[in-house]
This record gives structure tokens, sequence and C-alpha cells, in this order.
């Protein structure tokens, strides 16, 4: 019964709109009326600017951070001392998945939320935060050259299951398979993102503008 609630506890704070919310209480907008209509730190760093994007970004994390960490909630009695671990990897996942989900789905917000990628980050690095930092670094360096959130996300996923299967080699089952389905649910939930991509119409976020500048300046000379 317990396990339930706190399932069901992850999914609530999942479920926190932060950038409706934060879009309607200071700028008295609804953030899902402009830029792409996506309810994710992205957008409202390009339809608010970086000081409020950086915030959505932080508290998405901590979301899925919180969530997944739920777990250490469940009495000690009710798990067997020779499935600690496995239990405890296993319950980590749904935590965090129920979070994911009450991202994608808010039910504070009318179930239209993001993506889930800043809660799913905040679930992995409580989980694995050695895995975590390498999917970061993965994520900043394709930013870094192409300006593309949505490739950068999408590689960094892919990255993820790269290093589960075959760098660390987990041996829990389940979690082999979650990260897989990761991979897969954050290529599904950017398929507009590829076919601007493929068609070479998706934004960049307005980052190392300067860097650009200096490369067109040279380009002209």
């Amino acid at each position: 019964m317990i396990e339930l609630l706190l399932i069901v506890s992850a999914y609530l704070i999942g479920s926190i709109p932060t950038s409706v919310w934060i879009s309607k209480y200071f700028f008295e907008i609804d953030i899902r009326d402009y830029g792409s209509g996506n309810a994710g730190a992205t957008n409202t760093y390009r339809v608010l600017g970086k000081k409020w994007g950086t915030i959505v970004m932080i508290v998405d994390v901590l979301k899925g951070v919180v969530a997944t960490s739920l777990y250490i909630i469940v009495p000690l009695y009710v798990i067997r001392d020779d499935q600690h671990d496995l239990y405890r990897t296993n319950f980590m996942i749904g935590l965090g998945l129920a979070a994911v989900l009450g991202h994608i789905f808010p039910i504070w917000a009318g179930f239209r939320g993001g993506k889930g990628v800043a809660t799913l980050f905040g679930m992995i690095m409580a989980m694995q935060p050695l895995v975590a930092l390498c999917c970061v670094g993965v994520f900043l360096i394709v930013l870094y050259l192409t300006r593309f959130v949505s490739l950068s996300s999408i590689l960094a996923s892919i990255a993820f299951a790269i290093l589960i299967l075959f760098i660390f080699d987990d041996a829990v089952q389940l979690y082999r398979v979650f990260s897989i389905l990761v991979a897969l649910m954050v290529i599904l939930t950017h398929q507009k993102n590829i076919n601007r991509l493929l068609n070479g119409t998706e934004s960049k976020v307005p980052i190392l503008k300067y860097r650009d500048r200096r490369r067109q300046k040279r380009r002209q000379q």
C-alpha cells in the first residue's frame, strides 16, 4: 500500500507545471500559447528569457530527483535483505517514470505538459550520478556544436542507453530495458523537432551568439 501511495506522490510531484505557473503568475500568459507551445525549459528560455528558463530547468530536474528518492520512505522491514538492491532499482524506476509521466501529463495543468527530458534527467541523476554526468557531457557538446536543444536531448538519451547496455553493463535487467525505453521515448516525443531538423527549420537557442558573429565576420572578410 505504501508503495502505491509513493507512486501517486511521485506523479503529483512530476505534475508541478513549473513553466505554466511562472508564466501565469509573473507574466499573465500561458507559456503553451507561445513559441513551440511546449511547457518546458527550452520554450521558457526562448519566450521568457534565460533567467526564467534556467529556473524552470532546475525545478524540473529537482522534481525527478525528489520523486525518485521517495523510495527511502519505504520501511526496510518490507524488503528482504537479499533483494534490497534489486527492489531499490526497480522501485526507483517506477517512481521516476511516474514523475516523468506527471511532467508530460500534469494533473495541475490540464494534462498538457512538457516532454519530460529535464525530469527524466533528474531521475537518472538520483539513480546513477556518473551516468547522468556522462549524458550531460554529450548534451553540452552537441549543444555547443549545433545549438539545437532537441538534437542534444535525443543524442544524450541514446548515449544513456549505450552507457547502461555496453559501457557500465548494468546487471539489472529492468534497468537495461528502461534505458532502451528512455531513448525511444525521447525520440518519440521529439518527432516534430526531428521533422524540423530534417527540413532545416528547427530553432536554435540564442547562445554562443558572439562566437557565431565572429565566424560570420571571418567568412565575409
